[in-house]
């Protein structure tokens, strides 16, 4: 089964966005020597934590730093950009690397709405979205003899399209247009089941994609022992409960007892939106990656972790590639 990287390009507390920039392309390089198929970014705004928020332009860089992995965004938030503008952006990054970048869009601001309003995002323009995509599409393709409007570059790169969502909305669309589908488990899989039954039994096969093809994103922290993978996956659950807190700040460093740090109805709130997660030994992560392979049938893994020391981010990554490539 593929397995790839979602990266967000973290900032651990005690290090700045460079530290992070460069991580990040350490990472896309040690997965692409890890066998990952693709290593995607996302698109986040106004958060000191997360340096992605221009997230062509490093999906650029990465590219760049590296040869054959796919490189794309996971997702870039299409309402806050014009369809043109972001068809000219993955159509330099096409013409730039022929056959390796991908393009996952999602309807979400990727950050709050004074942020969004900042980003000059009409409140009510998310009920353009099937447009826009469809606009985007447009494009990408091969131009028609009388189109006026075209992306140059970007006219006729053909960059694959996925779509990406956490309810039944973006399961629907992919399924109409005959998109891949991505749904974004890892932080918000209440409707997850539902939604890829909806995306399976309504796929309208596309040239592009002639099958339904699902992509499951799983949290993974591994390390040598199970304590330890728990211990690492603290940071990620602080940073979850600072969010819902309204308190979003840098990737807290682990702790030996987080319910020191959160109380037990924040953490009861954490473990139910962090559920699709592999945290553990090698066999403990195997053993639990098997089984939402099982229960859950993805094309495709997609598998990310927001781990505060790089050194212990590295290796998590390189324990799940054992276990997903043996």
């Amino acid at each position: 089964m593929p397995y790839s990287v979602l990266d967000l390009a973290p900032v651990p507390q005690g290090a700045t966005a460079a530290d992070a920039l460069r991580n990040t392309v350490e990472l896309a390089r040690h997965a692409e020597a890890l066998g990952y198929r693709r290593y995607w970014m996302a698109e986040h705004h106004n958060m000191v934590g997360i340096a992605s928020a221009a997230t062509a332009i490093l999906i650029g860089h990465v590219a760049g730093a590296t040869s054959t992995i796919r490189v794309g965004s996971g997702g870039i938030m299409l309402p806050n950009h014009a369809p043109l503008m972001v068809a000219e952006a993955f159509g330099t990054l096409a013409t730039l690397y022929p056959g390796r970048i991908d393009l996952g869009l999602g309807r979400a601001p990727g950050t709050d709405m004074a942020t969004a309003r900042a980003l000059r995002r009409g409140l009510g323009r998310e009920d353009s979205f099937p447009q826009d995509v469809v606009e985007l599409m447009g494009y990408l393709a091969a131009p028609e003899e009388d189109q006026r409007v075209r992306a140059v570059p970007g006219m006729g790169t053909e960059v694959p399209v996925w779509m990406l969502g956490s309810s039944l909305y973006g399961a629907q669309l992919a399924a109409h247009l005959g998109l891949p589908y991505a749904f974004a488990s890892h932080f918000a899989p209440g409707a997850l089941e539902d939604a890829i039954a909806t995306y399976r039994s309504g796929y309208r096969p596309s040239a592009a994609c002639p099958e339904p093809y699902f992509m499951l994103a799983v949290n993974v922290f591994a390390a040598e022992t199970d304590a330890e993978g728990a211990r690492l996956r603290t940071s990620m659950q602080q940073a979850f409960v600072n969010l819902r807190r309204g308190t979003p700040g840098y990737l807290p460093a682990p702790v030996e007892d987080i319910g020191a740090v959160a109380s037990a109805p924040e953490l009861a709130m954490v473990e139910e939106a962090l559920k699709v997660s592999a945290v553990g030994s090698k066999a403990t992560v195997a053993a639990r990656l098997d089984s939402l392979i099982a229960r859950y049938a993805p094309d495709e893994l997609i598998l990310t972790g927001q781990i505060h020391d790089h050194a212990a981010r590295m290796r998590s990554f390189a324990i799940a590639a054992e276990v997903l490539g043996g």
